[in-house]
């Protein structure tokens, strides 16, 4: 599903990735470790099309999104990748049914189709009587699990998730962690997950580690 070539990153004269090389299957839930600094968040970005490599190309699906314009490379992105961070980045004003059709409605899902699919997703996740809440009044781990609902909502290919236990406690984060596993066997989604919890690193199919611009333990 991902291929990734010869991928180098530069900050100036910092280079922090220096020539990745990656391939990542369908349905595989791949974590990736590493010291603070080493990149990971970096490479989540590119594979992401958040951010370019100074050097190097990504394939998702086979199309190369190197080569995409500005406006090309926003519709793939929304329809394909889906993002999970560590804070929920919920927007406060909405409520938790809102907040989830949000990619729906960048995507030219009509009203009634994007909030049928919300809520079927709030009710996934065991949040139907959240849906008329809004952030404030969600804990952490309902809040991160209507972000995950956000992500979620186009069927995105793959889901990108940056530390996405990093702000709960360990019970929220256990039940985050057990949720991925539910999600791939069921829903056949693809994980690429930068995480520092050693627990959900050892869980992936693939623990893979960054260390001095380079991947490990392929």
């Amino acid at each position: 599903m991902i291929r990734a070539r010869n991928l180098s990153k530069s900050f100036g004269e910092l280079q922090v990735l220096k020539g990745i090389d990656l391939d990542i299957t369908e349905k595989e839930i791949v974590s990736i470790v590493g010291a603070s600094g080493a990149g990971k968040s970096t490479l989540l970005q590119i594979l992401g099309t958040i951010d370019k490599a100074t050097s190097g190309k990504v394939y998702i699906n086979d199309i190369e999104v190197n080569k995409l314009g500005d406006k090309a490379l926003a519709r793939f992105r929304n329809k394909y990748i889906g993002f999970v961070f560590q804070f929920h980045h919920l927007l406060p004003e909405f409520t938790a049914l809102e907040n989830i059709c949000i990619p729906a409605f960048i995507a030219g899902t009509s009203k009634s189709k994007a909030m049928e699919e919300a809520r079927r997703l709030l009710h996934y996740f065991n949040l139907a009587d959240r849906a008329g809440h809004k952030p404030a009044e969600l804990s952490g781990g309902e809040a991160q699990r209507v972000a995950v609902a956000r992500a979620l909502i186009n069927k995105p290919a793959v889901v990108l998730a940056d530390e996405p236990s990093g702000n709960l406690d360990s019970n929220s984060s256990a039940e985050l962690h057990q949720l991925f596993f539910k999600l791939r066997d069921e829903l056949g989604q693809t994980f690429i997950i930068v995480t520092h919890n050693q627990e959900l690193a050892h869980m992936a199919d693939r623990k893979l580690t960054i260390h001095d611009g380079l991947l490990q333990n392929q």
